[in-house]
């Protein structure tokens, strides 16, 4: 699977998330989807952009916009990330990189002089027809969501 263009309709997917739930992207049409890829659970930018994410809920919902956030932790660790931050949204649990490959997030990176491939933190918005509609790529969290909310004004 390849990069997708903006403007592209998003495949289908159906992946593990938070609440026992399966989360399947034709069951969201006639909703705009937020899907925000980070590298890790409990770890301080994933844990600020979630917050992020939280604290801005009722500006996405009032604007039919689905907040998901994706990264290869395990449903266990996702359950307990999403309880102690009191996100009001799914996390999804990609660890075959389904999604990861769909979206072209897993990159080579550099912790500490050791080089690894891991999620690099990005987010897409799909309208409510499926299709993308935007793309932030090498995500610095600082203003990020305000700039993901920005954007679903303007659909």
């Amino acid at each position: 699977m390849g990069t997708m263009n903006i403007g592209d309709p998003v495949p289908d997917f159906e992946l593990p998330a938070t609440g026992d739930k399966s989360i399947k992207l034709s069951d969201l049409k006639g909703n705009n989807v937020v899907i925000y890829f980070y590298p890790k659970d409990s770890t301080p930018g994933c844990t600020l952009e979630g917050r992020d994410f939280r604290d801005n809920i009722d500006e996405f919902t009032s604007r039919k916009t689905i907040i998901l956030g994706v990264s290869r932790d395990s449903i266990k660790s996702h359950e307990k990330f999403k309880s102690k931050q009191a996100f009001p949204f799914d996390l999804l649990s990609d660890e075959a990189e389904q999604l990861c490959a769909l979206f072209d997030v897993i990159k080579e990176k550099n912790m500490y002089g050791i080089k690894m491939m891991g999620i690099e933190r990005s987010t897409f918005l799909i309208d409510e027809t499926g299709k993308l509609r935007n793309e932030w790529r090498k995500v610095r969290v600082k203003g990020h969501v305000n700039k993901v909310l920005e954007a679903v004004k303007t659909l």
